[in-house]
């Protein structure tokens, strides 16, 4: 197995001090969003033959495994990530695995540029993803019911919300979620951000439910980025707990640390919280306007000790083992590729020892056994 040296990404969002935390080294004073583990050409992980992605195309089937060749093709179908938002992340939707061929040939075709500012698909993938927390984690995932949401726009008291207060209470739901977010988003700017002026003093004026409204409209001010993130349900998660992402659903992660697992794909269609492009009738296309429950997902133990992140697509897989004092060693071996990553204490992989914050890839079907004290996560692919 080889170990990893992983780049830190320098995102605006990004926490100064809780990468720096994990890994116990000197805050920079930076911030340091993303410590990506992988073979994303964006940034490959480096390994002792080779940045990961250039042992992987010499030779993909001994890495990978005929299977995960044969299911996903020559290259990693997953990207790990250490994520650590110290401000809101933009808005933001992915699109399904039919969108994303559809838009991106279709982008191909117009000759938009792959580094245009204004170019929504950046390759023909779909982007599902996973956040399991390692601290406390605040985001916002899925539509809130319609009348929930009206009731919330009520409880701030702002004249200028009303109307889409009463949208809201409109039949069909899918449709009052549309014509409000088209709305917000197609709005006169300067009247738009007077209205989102008003909607964070009473939000930070009330505080509870509303604190993180007020929160994100700090970092965002004018933004109609706020009144959309109004529509979405607030999840905390407690260290452990996680949420899937699937295609279509409207998500931001606004404070924590936690292990991020996804399809390998840079697709991102934005709804705001974000200087950048903003392609309205794009997204509104791909976002699927279903209130839901976020679904807040806790690990399923298994007999030997896996405790699995369940999910229902292909390119990943993600569970974690939590590693006791005097217990055996954990027989993680098996005909696929992984990435083996520690958060807390000691462990051992194979010849390896890591500490938070360390990581490794094991070839398909190499031997791999973790063993110590701490907490190592895995991922992987089904196949």
């Amino acid at each position: 197995m080889d170990r990893l040296v992983n780049t830190v990404r320098p995102y605006a969002w990004g926490s100064t001090t809780a990468i720096p935390a994990l890994l116990g080294t000197e805050p920079t004073g930076e911030p340091q969003a993303e410590m990506w583990m992988g073979a994303h050409p964006g940034a490959p992980s480096r390994t002792a033959r080779g940045t990961l992605d250039e042992v992987i195309a010499a030779a993909p089937e001994q890495e990978l495994g005929t299977a995960a060749v044969a299911a996903f093709g020559p290259r990693l179908p997953f990207l790990l990530k250490i994520l650590a938002a110290g401000a809101p992340l933009s808005l933001q939707v992915h699109p399904d695995l039919e969108q994303a061929r559809a838009g991106y040939d279709d982008e191909e075709r117009r000759g938009i540029p792959a580094d245009a500012p204004h170019r929504n698909y950046k390759d023909a993938n779909h982007k599902p993803e996973l956040i399991c927390a390692l601290t406390e984690f605040d985001g916002l995932c899925g539509f809130r019911a319609p009348e929930e949401a009206a009731a919330l726009l009520d409880g701030l008291g702002v004249p200028s919300l009303k109307p889409y207060a009463d949208l809201l209470r409109a039949h069909p739901e899918d449709a009052a979620l549309r014509e409000v977010l088209t709305a917000v988003l197609t709005a006169d700017p300067a009247e738009m951000s007077r209205t989102v002026t008003e909607t964070a003093a009473a939000c930070a004026r009330l505080g509870g439910a509303y604190a993180p409204y007020a929160d994100i409209a700090h970092h965002y001010p004018g933004d109609p980025g706020v009144l959309a993130a109004l529509l979405l349900n607030h999840v905390r998660l407690q260290p452990g707990e996680a949420l899937y992402l699937g295609a279509g659903v409207p998500h931001a992660y606004l404070n924590g640390l936690g292990v991020e697992i996804m399809a390998n794909s840079d697709n991102v269609l934005r709804c705001g919280l974000t200087p950048k492009h903003v392609d309205v009738p794009e997204l509104l296309r791909v976002v699927r306007f279903q209130p839901a429950d976020p679904g807040v997902l806790r690990p399923e133990a298994s007999p030997d000790g896996e405790e699995v992140y369940d999910t229902p697509i292909d390119e990943f897989r993600l569970s974690r083992h939590v590693l006791a004092e005097g217990t055996h060693a954990h027989d993680l071996t098996r005909p696929a590729p992984q990435i083996l990553l520690c958060t807390a204490g000691t462990v051992r992989a194979g010849d390896h020892e890591l500490t938070p914050g360390a990581s490794v890839f094991v070839p398909a079907g190499e031997k791999a056994e973790v063993s110590g004290t701490g907490t190592v996560f895995r991922a992987t692919v089904r196949v």
